[in-house]
């Protein structure tokens, strides 16, 4: 059985996120209403958001396993490896341009959602290759 430390820290960055991303500065709420960003306007969508994204890819990591392990550490690497691109992409992106101005809170949220991806499927990786069992 897994420990649920992983998935308290996990539901701790869920929630921390949901609320960065909910409280951008002046600047960032602008941004949020101009561009329509109705998932982000208070924290219980932000929250959703967040919540939708990290569950999601917990049921991929969690269905990875069932495909046998080859093919499950295949395509665990193949996630990882796009999430780490989609957390150095946000990361340029965020501390570049316009989004400098949206208050480093909603940066650090919006750069802290790829890396809770990164962080489920580098922890699926791990239970993969040791052959730990899932359950």
């Amino acid at each position: 059985m897994r420990s649920p430390f992983f998935y308290v820290v996990l539901l701790v960055l869920v929630v921390l996120d949901g609320w960065l991303l909910s409280h951008p500065n002046l600047i960032g709420r602008a941004g949020v209403f101009f561009f329509d960003y109705t998932y982000l306007e208070t924290f219980p969508k932000a929250l959703g958001t967040v919540a939708v994204v990290a569950g999601l890819a917990l049921l991929i990591a969690g269905l990875a396993r069932q495909l046998g392990q080859a093919i499950g550490i295949g395509l665990v690497v193949a996630l990882l490896a796009l999430s780490g691109y989609w957390l150095i992409d946000s990361f340029t992106t965020y501390n570049a341009g316009v989004y400098k101005l949206t208050g480093a809170g909603f940066r650090a949220g919006a750069i802290l959602l790829p890396g809770i991806c990164f962080l489920i499927f580098g922890e699926k990786l791990l239970t993969l290759i040791q052959g730990k069992s899932a359950r």
